[in-house]
């Protein structure tokens, strides 16, 4: 998985889990693309304070994905449903196209 996705998925489900000062420090730069020394600049503290406070962000996202694998469940239930989709599509197209042959053969 891409590593931008992988991040938006963990912070989407763990992201709450985290600090306030975290989560602004984390959306600043990992969503909005603010650079470290422009979140650093506000903050008052170091580009590598901020930077160092991504990489626990991230450890931490991590661990909770490790302890919980919600962003697992939820992608393995994401395919099936998609699965499901997919056959009800074309169980449907199936249906359409016998009926239209049957309108047609009557015509």
């Amino acid at each position: 998985m891409e590593k931008f996705v992988e991040q938006t998925f963990l912070f989407d489900f763990y992201g709450e889990l985290l600090t306030e000062r975290q989560r602004q420090v984390y959306t600043s730069v990992v969503f909005e693309d603010y650079s470290l020394s422009e979140v650093a600049e506000e903050l008052g503290i170091s580009r590598q304070g901020v930077h160092d406070m991504i990489r626990r962000c991230n450890r931490t996202l991590e661990e909770y994905e490790e302890k919980l694998h919600l962003v697992e469940k939820f992608l393995n239930i994401r395919s099936q449903v998609m699965k499901i989709h997919e056959l009800a599509d074309k169980y449907h197209a199936e249906d359409i196209a016998a009926l239209s042959n049957v309108i047609l053969e009557e015509l």
